[in-house]
């Protein structure tokens, strides 16, 4: 079984517009718990759901705008550092999404692109 424990960055597409959203799981074994945050009007959601192999399912409400649920199913990379999917709401919305695991990984990531545009400037 796939472990997504973590705080993940991801993007999901409703009608070809994309969203960023930062979402914070928590795994103990199957089950899934955690809260999103994403970069619109929509807010802070939370969900709850299960990890059953590399496969991934949760349902997501929102605090304030819209207690509806979102669907959301999904594939775990074998690495366990990127997961996509589907979304759907209702039965008359849906899109695909993704997300990667942030944390010390992607930092250190940006740390080295920094590093690298410091020394070729200073060329």
């Amino acid at each position: 079984m796939a472990d997504v424990n973590g705080t993940w960055l991801g993007t999901y597409w409703q009608q070809g517009t994309p969203t960023r959203f930062e979402v914070t799981l928590i795994q103990s074994g199957n089950t899934l718990t955690g809260r999103i945050l994403d970069d619109s009007n929509l807010g802070e959601a939370q969900l709850a759901g299960e990890v059953v192999g590399r496969r991934i399912s949760f349902i997501k409400r929102y605090f304030t705008t819209s207690p509806d649920p979102i669907t959301y199913v999904g594939t775990i990379s074998e690495n366990e550092d990127y997961m996509q999917g589907q979304w759907s709401f209702k039965f008359w919305d849906s899109g695909p999404w993704e997300a990667r695991r942030s944390g010390e990984t992607l930092l250190a990531d940006l740390q080295t692109r920094i590093q690298k545009k410091v020394s070729l400037s200073g060329v």
